[in-house]
């Protein structure tokens, strides 16, 4: 454990700019606020087309002392992302809060204009969300985002913002960040994005930090980097802390108390070491149970329904993908090299087998998901399906072939029509794929959220008014819909809460006996891919450093870098044990 976090420690330093000032050493823009946030009877509620409100978060009370931490655990609907978004006076589309006071600074939020509620944003309190994509403009690049949230908050010249928003990119641990500051969002690991929206909330040196699952799109050795960056920030500046997550294993590291949420109100309020180690709710022990840990042993596996003697599916030879550099025509300078994405990955699945990919943000898996997918064409090696060489673009291929591979993407909201209500998302693939219309196209759309343990209720609701989980649940649905023999998962379970994300698994291993339905399933939770994988290939910087069974790897890996993964996961999953049991 130790030489992995060595490791872990060396790559960080190589990182770092140079000519940076570190960020511990920043002193604060001006004398801030305690940081003390009360909560009193707090009730927030969506308003459903009938004009009747639907209750999400009620009767919340709680309170955060300056430089403390608290985390807000709960299922996927529980009310926690609505609970934290309302910190800052915020509601999703629809919603509304109908009660209660939140006090930052010694003012409630809720009863200030939208200018007062300005003031405190950024300075006092700062939001990192779920969802980069949500927060961060397409058509602007990345350095000019962060330079304009810095001169807003500090008050300071262009000079200044972008030596402050290189500083916040080293911090955060994003490579290269003079680079970075000239790509736009798109050309970003979703982990990358994650950070980069980070780095926006710490601009104005915020006394109150409200994390809503910020670490999702992040394997587990860059969240290792990213929560020891709070960590620090934290206790160098006496910064309170809320901490919104599914990670059981995060929050029983970051934080000293703990809210459960169920059904939008608190079950259990307490110290994290007497939650985890004895909790007192029946919810609270369903979730703890739920954790996928990467030394338990996997689930049996039956005979898929219509094998072809283990005859390959898919395979790909030599697969490979590099981003095109901008072409700049400036005399005397040579052009920019192409950056490198992937190479040389090579792969068979068979019928009802699950292929595992794993490796650290921005390592080449989601490039290779995109490629199987045809979402992006290889810039070199060949890809075959059943035998037959397969078009390198989706547009390219027939449609029964189309409807026969599907993928299901890491950010959910934005693969859904966001003016498009959750029938409509659903039932358009069934008319495509399977020709259903009307009322069987129905039929069939609440079938498939009955499989997904969501309320056919929600088909009448657009994707912003649905929980991130919700959403992620809704776009496997959509994949399902068109009964594929492979489905292209990229970090699917990312977005779920432990309890559903089991649900979730399980759900997909049963599909697989039942149908034979094959997964390309790209994950950085290796607890995750433990259970559901086959084989599994690890990939570092768009290279295969290590591929075989899935109980071989994680028994006896032969990368020194599989076992730094490994290890960082071991790190979280001891924590997320209930205390006092053993390791």
């Amino acid at each position: 454990m130790t030489a992995a976090l060595d490791v872990l420690k060396e790559e960080a330093t190589a990182m770092k700019h140079p000519a940076a000032t570190p960020l511990k050493q920043r002193q604060p823009v001006a004398q801030r606020a305690d940081g003390r946030l009360e909560v009193r009877g707090l009730d927030i509620g969506y308003r459903r087309s009938d004009g009747r409100v639907t209750r999400a978060v009620r009767g919340v009370h709680f309170t955060v002392e300056a430089g403390t931490s608290l985390g807000i655990v709960g299922e996927s609907g529980s009310g926690k992302s609505t609970l934290a978004r309302a910190l800052l006076g915020h509601c999703r589309p629809g919603g509304v809060i109908t009660a209660g006071s939140v006090r930052i600074a010694g003012e409630d939020i809720l009863r200030l204009d939208e200018a007062g509620r300005r003031r405190l944003r950024g300075r006092h309190i700062a939001f990192v969300p779920q969802n980069p994509l949500s927060s961060l403009t397409p058509h602007m690049r990345i350095g000019d985002q962060v330079d304009e949230a810095v001169r807003h908050l500090r008050g300071c010249g262009a000079a200044e913002a972008r030596a402050r928003t290189l500083e916040l990119f080293e911090a955060t641990r994003l490579p290269d960040p003079a680079a970075l500051c000239a790509r736009y969002p798109h050309e970003l690991s979703g982990g990358q994005r994650q950070r980069v929206v980070i780095a926006t909330a710490l601009a104005g040196d915020p006394g109150l930090l409200v994390l809503d699952e910020p670490t999702t799109a992040l394997d587990k050795t860059t969240e290792v980097q990213v929560l020891e960056l709070v960590r620090t920030l934290r206790h160098r500046f006496n910064t309170s802390l809320i901490y919104v997550s599914h990670d059981l294993g995060v929050i029983s590291r970051m934080c000293e108390r703990v809210l459960v949420m169920y059904e939008g109100e608190v079950v259990e309020d307490g110290e994290a070491a007497a939650i985890f180690g004895a909790p007192a709710h029946a919810y609270t022990r369903q979730l703890i149970a739920a954790i996928p840990r990467i030394d338990a042993e996997p689930p049996a596996r039956a005979a898929p329904a219509s094998p072809r003697d283990g005859a390959a599916m898919v395979a790909a030879d030599g697969l490979a993908f590099s981003y095109r550099a901008r072409r700049r025509h400036w005399p005397g300078r040579p052009a920019a090299p192409d950056r490198p994405a992937l190479a040389g990955l090579s792969f068979s699945i068979a019928r009802g087998e699950t292929l595992g990919l794993v490796g650290e943000s921005g390592s080449g898996k989601s490039t290779a998901a995109a490629l199987v997918a045809g979402l992006m064409a290889p810039s070199g090696g060949t890809l075959d399906f059943d035998g037959a060489p397969l078009a390198p673009l989706a547009t390219q291929r027939p449609l029964a072939l189309r409807r026969r591979i599907q993928i299901v993407f890491q950010d959910p909201l934005s693969s859904l029509n966001p003016r498009q209500r959750i029938a409509t998302i659903l039932e358009r693939p069934l008319a495509m794929f399977t020709q259903l219309r009307g009322a069987a196209a129905r039929e069939r759309a609440e079938a498939l959220m009955h499989a997904m343990h969501l309320d056919p209720a929600l088909l009448e609701c657009y994707p912003r008014q649905l929980s991130g989980g919700q959403q992620q649940r809704v776009a496997i649905a959509r994949a399902f819909a068109a009964e594929p023999d492979l489905i292209v998962c990229d970090e699917i379970t990312s977005a779920l809460d432990v309890s559903v994300q089991a649900q979730v698994l399980d759900l997909l291993l049963e599909l697989q006996r039942k149908t034979g339905t094959a997964y390309l399933f790209i994950s950085h939770d290796l607890g995750v891919v433990r259970r559901m994988a086959d084989r599994v290939i690890v990939l570092r910087r768009g290279e295969v450093c290590e591929s075989g069974p899935t109980d071989a790897v994680f028994r006896a890996p032969r990368s020194d870098y599989t076992r730094l993964l490994l290890e960082s996961t071991a790190l979280h999953s001891v924590a997320a044990r209930p205390h006092g049991s053993p390791a």
